[in-house]
């Protein structure tokens, strides 16, 4: 009887950890669907409403020469500010704090990503869109139900990332369109790659998530899924950039 109890118990701390598992891992994505869609709605109301473009932009009376404003280059780079925070800041920041870092980041990445609509044609974009998405959706299967380890890809992928970085500074004196072509096709290549790395490392992290400490386990693990939420929003949004300077149609 104690051998059938003693089963009983192990077998129920098992399904505990599952549903642990699991929802850790539908909150990692529902945190990546609501940044998705403030930035969409973002990005769709700075860039078709003239009124709000004017906060983004800046135009010389006498040259007509359009300029970024000083508003517009905080949407470009405070992005990129906002997710260092959320990396190094991560034990530091309550939950409270780190889910408003995460949903300004959003917006601003969408108010910075309101330019695509001025640049290329609606349909181009919701093609690209859905190309991104079905791309990140095959991929994001495959790491989740495949048995092969990714993580001896993980530092493959981040120096080719880094590589990106460094050979898009490059291109900015080059101006080479050949070039950022080349470097699209290639930035496709590694997020599509990361998607799969990072779906299976936040799979494993749900699973790792011990049922002991019940407030560590409802603290710490919402503020995981957020961080683990901007990583695969982060691999979406390179994709579906690098798509759309392939096959963007501009206007």
């Amino acid at each position: 009887m104690e051998q059938q109890n003693y089963q009983y118990q192990d077998n129920s701390v098992f399904v505990q950890e599952k549903s642990v598992s699991k929802k850790f891992f539908a909150n990692v994505f529902l945190w990546m669907f609501v940044a998705l869609s403030l930035s969409t709605v973002a990005a769709y109301v700075f860039g078709t409403n003239e009124q709000f473009m004017q906060y983004l932009l800046t135009i010389d009376p006498s040259t007509g020469k359009v300029g970024m404003s000083i508003f517009g280059y905080i949407a470009m780079f405070a992005p990129l500010a906002l997710v260092l925070l959320m990396g190094f800041g991560l034990s530091r920041l309550s939950l409270p704090a780190l889910i408003g870092v995460f949903v300004l980041y959003s917006v601003l990445t969408g108010v910075s990503l309101s330019f695509i609509l001025l640049t290329y044609t609606s349909g181009s974009v919701v093609s690209c869109f859905a190309g991104a998405a079905g791309i990140f959706g095959i991929m994001a299967f495959m790491g989740y139900t495949t048995n092969i380890d990714l993580s001896k890809f993980g530092p493959i992928l981040m120096v080719g990332v880094i590589g990106l970085v460094i050979a898009s500074v490059i291109n900015m004196f080059i101006q080479s369109e050949q070039f950022s072509l080349f470097m699209a096709f290639i930035g496709i290549a590694i997020f599509t790659a990361l998607t799969a790395y990072d779906v299976q490392k936040i799979k494993r992290i749900g699973e790792g998530i011990e049922a002991s400490g019940e407030q560590v386990l409802q603290v710490e693990s919402k503020k995981m899924a957020i961080v683990a939420a901007l990583s695969l929003y982060l691999d979406f949004l390179n994709i579906f950039l690098f798509l759309l300077r392939i096959f963007g149609s501009r206007k």
